[in-house]
């Protein structure tokens, strides 16, 4: 893990991560295109052809059955799925205040409101390539739950023919009936498109690999997505107060994710950094995904060592991480100046793994820098806005001449007249 005490070794590092957040090159971009396009046109024909290629060779039927799911749910035993009962009803009370009220108001002759409706139909798209992600189950599906959504169609690919009992564990929990053994981009397609035994969907949540991201950013349009997920990262700030043991723990923790994913501190301590490297060495060699840990920190790991906790801050924002640690000798009075951070874990008792899976909030953040301009998944995800408007005939007259003002300044005669017929009328 890199040591960078100059500003030349800093900025140089910073565009290390600005280029690993760039978008897709154009192979993969030609391999997504193409399999979209027979999914478009072949349905389900071309959904099994890439899944056999792709998971499992033996498979001819899509959905999973209920009695499919609850056969492999009992096999997570009982201490994974209370775990997952836990995790779920922190999640559910954390999202149910995330809840939007429709609302209407009048004044002077008019009633304007805006009506809140949860989408009809979203698909989630859970990874089971590298590692099975339950979590993923909970914080995508639990705020559309929420939400009012009607109708769940969930998507997990299944190398091997083999279900993950703790996946199909949370699938059970949640009660989603509506499952299917496809992963990868024929799954988009088959969601985003509709196939003749999958609907299309209205919206597209759940990260993914690069041909899953890359394959969602292009049938934006024809539904919604959540966001454009690229690798997982973490920045911790912290000062000398912070336990090495700690900050290393966490960092590894985000570094076995996979090859790209990023671990970086800033720090204004000189021996805070050079003991977590201590610890970040000497904690690799006891992981079971040790070299992919080891290439993720060799690739995209730092330290930053700064003049103090206003450039570490500086930094932070500049970064606009995933994940954001503070662990100083009083983490809440930084909160105010953190402008960018998809979620702030404050204090050494509070890591990011709580976040991961339990602690309540969203795990699905804004990636890459996005944290500038985007938020967490959550339950205003799932819902659509309606503008209502309604105007009595006295509210009408006291704003017509304002509206025939501006019609006439834009050139629009037929609006201006829109107005002007109901005036003769209403006089």
């Amino acid at each position: 893990m890199r040591l960078l005490k100059t500003r030349r070794e800093q900025e140089r590092f910073l565009g290390i991560l600005a280029a690993r957040a760039a978008g897709p090159g154009r192979e993969i971009e030609s391999t997504v295109r193409k399999i979209l396009d027979e999914v478009r046109r072949e349905g389900d024909r071309a959904v099994l052809r890439y899944t056999k290629k792709f998971d499992w060779e033996k498979t001819n039927r899509l959905a999973v059955s209920r009695r499919e799911i609850s056969s492999s749910a009992d096999k997570a035993g009982r201490k994974v799925i209370r775990a997952l009962a836990v995790a779920a009803r922190r999640i559910r009370a954390f999202h149910e205040r995330q809840r939007e009220r429709s609302w209407t108001v009048s004044s002077q002759g008019s009633a304007l409101g805006q009506i809140i409706r949860p989408l009809n139909r979203v698909g989630v798209y859970v990874p089971g390539g590298k590692a099975s992600y339950p979590s993923t189950v909970l914080m995508n599906a639990i705020p559309a739950l929420v939400a009012g959504v009607k109708e769940i169609a969930l998507c997990v690919p299944m190398p091997g023919g083999q279900m993950n009992p703790a996946v199909m564990a949370a699938i059970r929990l949640l009660d989603i009936a509506e499952v299917y053994r496809i992963g990868g981009v024929q799954a988009i397609g088959a969601l985003a498109y509709g196939t003749e035994s999958i609907g299309h969907v209205d919206k597209i949540v759940g990260p993914g690999n690069i041909y899953v991201a890359t394959a969602k950013k292009m049938v934006f349009g024809s539904v919604d997505i959540d966001m454009i997920a690229g690798p997982s990262e973490i920045l911790v700030i912290a000062d000398s107060s912070a336990n090495p043991a700690f900050v290393a723990a966490d960092l590894l923790a985000q570094a076995e994710h996979d090859e790209l994913a990023s671990s970086v501190l800033v720090t204004d301590s000189s021996a805070l950094a050079n003991a977590v490297r201590r610890e970040i060495d000497a904690g690799l060699s006891r992981l079971g995904r040790e070299s992919i840990a080891r290439r993720s920190l060799e690739a995209y790991g730092g330290i930053f060592v700064t003049a103090g906790v206003e450039e570490s801050v500086a930094i932070a924002n500049r970064i606009a991480p995933e994940h954001l640690e503070i662990m100083t000798r009083r983490p809440s009075r930084l909160l105010p100046q953190i402008r960018n951070a998809g979620a702030i874990f404050l204090g050494r008792w509070t890591p990011e793994a709580l976040g991961d899976y339990a602690a309540g909030p969203n795990h699905t953040l804004p990636t890459g820098g996005t944290a500038r301009f985007s938020s967490p998944l959550g339950v205003y995800d799932f819902v659509k806005r309606s503008s209502v408007v309604r105007f009595s005939k006295k509210g009408f007259l006291a704003l017509a001449d304002t509206v025939k003002t501006i019609a006439d300044a834009e050139g629009l005669e037929a609006h201006g007249y829109a107005v002007r017929v109901r005036e003769g009328r209403a006089r």
